[in-house]
């Protein structure tokens, strides 16, 4: 069984920093690419960013020059960094990863950007 889970998330002031985690363990191979998405209240859940198994990155235009991924393919970990916060940046942050076997996803972990 796959278990992947977030953490770093927590409450910082507008132009702050985080960096979120994320760890995938049990029997999980072959990951393709991981992703990082946010869910803020009332919306729904957007595409942060992705990056491949050879280090490719793709972000959405609203963090792009604030946000960076990585990955740790050893510690089949990979990480979002996240610069520059904004009040609107708030939201619930997910990661999956895309294998051939399917896609896993993490439950969450908040980040609250305050003003």
């Amino acid at each position: 069984q796959v278990q992947v889970v977030e953490s770093g998330g927590g409450l910082v002031q507008a132009g702050g920093s985080l960096r979120l985690s994320c760890a995938a363990s049990g029997n999980i191979f072959s990951v393709n690419h991981m992703g990082w998405y946010r869910q803020a209240p009332g919306k729904q859940r957007e595409l942060v960013g992705t990056i491949t198994s050879d280090g490719s990155t793709n972000y959405n235009d609203s963090v792009k020059g604030r946000f960076t991924i990585s990955r740790d393919n050893s510690k089949n970990a990979v990480y979002l960094q996240m610069n520059s916060l904004k009040p609107e940046d708030t939201a619930v942050y997910y990661c999956n990863y895309y294998t051939l076997l399917g896609v896993y996803w993490g439950r969450g972990t908040q980040v609250t950007v305050s003003s």
